[in-house]
Formats: C-alpha cells, structure tokens, sequence
C-alpha cells in the first residue's frame, strides 16, 4: 500500500501574497470550499497576525470548513503564536504553523540574532503552540542555504517540544533538485527523533525548479507537500499544486506514495482562483492551461485517435476537462444550465445567485451562437457569488474609432443607485474608455498591468481583460469579460475600482510574512 501524502495547501497564505491578489474574506471561504470538495489534507488560511481582515478571514474559514485541517502562520514569537491560536480555535481540526529563518544570510541581517538566540526562539514558539493546539508545524525558513548542522539542531529540539509536522522550505528557490533531496535525506538520517514528525517541503519557484525540487524531496522521504493552485505565490510562485498530485499519480511507477486528493476538482479550483485573484492561467500550463491536452501536430493527432496513450500520459477528465465542450445556446433552459454547471463542480449558494448567473447567461447567449464550457467557467467567476454588493457597476458605452480621427467613448456608471456619465477621448478606445472611468471616478491611482486573453476560439469569443491597480499602499486585481473587449476592459477596472473600494483594511500581501 502507498503511503498518504498529505497535500498543504497555502493558496490563500502564500499564494495570496502575490502583488494584486490580496482576497477578501468571502473570497477566501469560496476558495476553501472548492479546496475542501478537492480533498485538501490542510488548508493555510492566512496570516492571522497580518492584519484585522486576515485574522477574520482564518476564523471564518476555521468555522466553515469541516474536512480539512485548517492552518494559521505564525511568525516565532508569542503574540504572533497567540493570535493564531485564537483565530483556529473554531476549526474541526486545526494547525499552528510558526517559523523562523535560519540562514546566515537571514539570521544576521534581518532577524539580527545568533544562532543560540534563534534556536531558543524556535523551540519556545513551539512550546507555546503545543500548548494551545495538538498540531503544530515548525518552518526552518530559508533552509535551503542554511548550515546543515543547525538545522539538524534546531529540527531535533522542535521535535522535542512538540512539533510534529517538519517543514524544509527552499524559500528564494535557489537549490536545484539533486541538491535539494539530497539534503532532505541526509537531515532525516541526523535527526535522532526524526522518526516523530512528518517531514514536509515548501519550494518557491525563482529559477523554475519549484514542483522538481519538492518532488525530489517526496523521493527522499518528504510525506507533506506545501503547494498552492495555479502555482500562485510571491515572486516566481510556489509548486503547483496540480502538478505535484498529477506527477505522483501519473508515475505510481517512480513514487511510492499517493495523495486522496479528488482530482476531477482541480480544473475547477484553477478556474476559481485565477477568476477570484486575476491571474490568468497561460495556455501552455501543465494540467490546467487551454492547451495542456491540445493536439495540433497531425503526427500527434493520429497517434492519439489510433490509441490514446500514445501522446496523451494522462485523461483529461480526470482533472475536470470536459469531453463535450459544447453544450448550452440562446434557447437553453434554467434547468439545462444549472445542470450544466453542476457537471462543470459549479453549485450556487442560493435561488438568488442562480438567477444572477442565468441572465448574465442569457445576455452573453444572445451576443455569442455557441457556450462553451469555458465561457461557463468565466460567467460564474463573474458573478462572485456571496461577496455583498458592489458600489460601482457598468452600465454601458459608447465608442467611436475612424482613421485619422480620435477615438470617444461615452460611458454610464451606477455608483451606489446613481447614473453617472462621462465622455472622454484617447489614443484608442481602451484608453478613451478609461479615461472616461477615471472622470466619473477620479483618484490617484496607477495602471500596473493590463492583459487580454481569448477565452475560446472564434471571432465571437469572449475576451478576458485583467487590471492591476496601485492606489497608495493598495493593489488590487480586476478582472472582466465580454465579446467585446473594450467593454471588458471596463468590466475588468471597475471591477479593480470596487475592490480598492471595499474598504477593508489589509496590509499589502508584499510586506507580510514567508516561509
């Protein structure tokens, strides 16, 4: 029998700390549901120490989620240890996750403290966890340039004190794979009571080596892996998650362990998460992107029509793809739709939110013959079922384009029940459409990305418009789609503005904790 590999997932931790994807707490609840359906082991809800909305976010999750441990960071220190056992103290089943960095790059010049004074620091933040919690993870951050010997103490009396989940992170994604299972087995044959923790595995993806390195630790004994959906995370990212549950599954031939992850789920948290942060997945991504079981050579193509296998290591079902992607039109019944999206693992919360999604259904029916699977997925990440009523909502445009003359746009706005207009003029009409956002809503704010992608083939296709916007200390992400890309683009900023609205207080994601 393989052994269980217990998949962590920090979507809504690590992932988040992503510029612009920062999530509001009813975003995150919709993510950990999804996770939780998808059979995550654990589920790092956030940074309960962060901030306010990051404390009330894990102690929402902690309480809606009941088949997934859920997880708080801490940094090793008592306030931080404190607040996450507070924010936890609802879950089904819960985790403390406390660290400390023990590099010497880190040790001298962040924490300014001496290896004694880090290792007393360590094993008192998780004293003080085990205390609180019956499970309790300990993170040597940056361990992939620390000195062996040091972590082998440090790794020895954590365990002691109560840890029982090890974490080895390659936290600036510097170690190659060679390097990086090799020194996870060496440290599991130092520790003397290493036989007492499960040791686990957190790779950042700087050089590209982040689902390589973690699973060359699984090969090396590591029975946790710390992984987030679309690979989302700090800089370069972290693992993805699919790529590590599908590569170990794939090739039960090289690893002697398996995940109970249900993966028919994982298209569909890919599709959430990336609607919810804004990050658009790229076609050629490893399991999830548009091309990932696309066959365009005619050598592949007659390989996979005689016998699957040929090109295709995995079914595409199996992920969550759908094999009829065609299914709904104008003349498609509420039913029918609500069939459809069960198919696709899309429920709503309520008759409301089901009503919603049909008309906005209806509306894109009649601009677009066929609705494919895809245009389903986008439709109900529109929606943003459960996360209360926006302030700002588009209404409609207007826009004019001719050679040598200068592109308009006239535009409405409804701001709190109010019709607002603006008419604005640019260099083209995407620029004249926000210019004409930016009257009815002026502020001093920054444009830092701005990214179309089609979301299926076809002149009729709905195009996908994400925004990132920095007012101040804030980034959001905003995300739209439509047939028609300028009106995308301003579905895309005013759905930015009404984050930057909200009015919840959060830190930016870049200044918070990382392991």
């Amino acid at each position: 029998m393989s052994d269980h590999l217990i998949i962590f997932d920090t979507t809504l931790r690590d992932g988040e700390q992503s510029p612009g994807a920062s999530m509001t707490a009813q975003e995150k609840i919709r993510i950990a549901r999804q996770l939780e359906k998808l059979r995550v082991d654990v589920i790092e809800a956030g940074f309960p120490a962060a901030s306010v909305g990051d404390f009330e976010a894990v102690e929402m999750v902690s309480a809606e989620i009941a088949d997934s441990r859920i997880c708080g960071l801490a940094r090793a220190n008592p306030s931080d240890v404190a607040r996450a056992g507070e924010a936890i103290k609802g879950a089904n089943a819960g985790r403390i996750h406390t660290f400390i960095a023990t590099s010497p790059i880190h040790m001298k010049a962040k924490l300014r403290m001496s290896p004694d004074e880090v290792l007393e620091r360590a094993v008192s933040a998780v004293t003080q966890a085990r205390n609180l919690v019956d499970d309790v993870e300990f993170s040597a951050e940056d361990a992939g340039r620390s000195d062996e010997d040091f972590l082998c103490r440090v790794f020895e009396a954590v365990i002691a004190a109560g840890a029982r989940t090890i974490n080895i992170p390659d936290t600036v994604g510097y170690t190659m794979p060679n390097q990086f299972g090799e020194m996870f087995a060496r440290l599991r044959d130092r520790i003397p009571n290493a036989d007492q923790a499960v040791f686990s595995v957190h790779c950042h993806n700087d050089l590209g080596v982040a689902v390589a390195n973690s699973l060359a630790a699984v090969q090396s004994g590591a029975r946790q892996v710390e992984c987030t959906i679309n690979g989302l995370g700090e800089r370069a990212g972290n693992a993805s998650l699919e790529e590590i549950v599908m590569a170990v599954r794939t090739r039960q031939d090289v690893f002697t362990c398996d995940t109970r992850l249900d993966s028919t789920q994982i298209l569909t948290a890919s599709r959430l998460v990336s609607s919810i942060t804004g990050f658009p997945v790229q076609p050629n991504k490893a399991i999830v992107g548009a091309n990932a079981f696309a066959h365009e050579a005619g050598i592949h193509q007659d390989g996979v029509l005689k016998q699957r296998d040929t090109y295709e290591i995995m079914r595409a079902e199996d992920v969550g793809w759908a094999a009829n992607q065609i299914v709904l039109g104008k003349h498609s019944g509420r039913n029918a739709f609500r069939e459809r999206m069960l198919a696709l693992n899309i429920e709503f919360e309520n008759h409301a939110d089901l009503s919603d999604a049909f008309e906005r259904f209806k509306e894109l029916a009649d601009k677009k013959h066929e609705i494919f699977d895809d245009d389903l997925q986008v439709l109900a990440g529109e929606g943003d079922f459960g996360s209360g009523v926006e302030s700002l909502k588009y209404v409609s445009l207007k826009i004019f384009s001719e050679t040598g003359a200068i592109p308009t746009a006239d535009l409405t706005i409804e701001s709190s029940g109010k019709s607002l207009q603006a008419h604005a003029t640019g260099d083209g009409l995407v620029d004249a459409a926000f210019k004409a956002v930016e009257m009815i809503v002026p502020g001093d704010r920054t444009l830092l990305l701005y990214s179309v992608n089609a979301i299926t083939a076809g002149s009729d296709s709905q195009g996908e418009v994400s925004v990132r916007l920095q007012e101040e200390d804030r980034i959001v992400n905003g995300q739209g789609a439509d047939t028609d890309i300028v009106v995308a683009s301003v579905k895309a900023y005013v759905n930015g503005l009404n984050k930057l609205q909200s009015g919840q207080k959060r830190m930016n994601p870049q200044s918070g904790a990382t392991v």
